[in-house]
């Protein structure tokens, strides 16, 4: 095949006013509500013909937010940068920067609902 295979992403969240205020400030990126009756979801934004995927802080009442069992990773200039900014905006550091080897860096975090992401940078 000739795409990425993850195309979309979702962080279940409990408390979205927290949550969009953590991720507004560590990404320095403003989400978009979408709209839908039943869920409520807050869009990163998305460019449809540009590479990555598009996804959304979603809260859904019935399941509960938190856990590592998926984690997302942001891409990132200089993932020290996003990671110095994790703590002052309500989360903590998981596992500062790090190298991939030949893939670059990671730092891991966990964000004011209990999930752990990840930020990637080539540099």
């Amino acid at each position: 095949m000739s795409f990425n295979p993850v195309n979309w992403f979702e962080i279940y969240v409990d408390d979205m006013a927290r949550a969009r205020r953590f991720y507004e400030t560590v990404l320095e990126r403003r989400l978009s509500q979408l709209p839908s009756p039943e869920i409520q979801m807050w869009a990163f934004d998305a460019t449809p013909d540009q590479p990555g995927a598009g996804g959304a802080l979603v809260h859904y009442d019935g399941l509960k937010a938190g856990g590592a069992s998926t984690i997302v990773y942001f891409r990132t200039a200089d993932c020290a940068v996003e990671a110095s900014r994790v703590e002052a905006a309500g989360g903590r550091i998981h596992k500062p920067k790090m190298s991939i080897g030949p893939y670059g860096f990671i730092a891991l975090a966990v964000d004011t609902e209990g999930n752990m992401f990840g930020l990637h940078s080539m540099a």
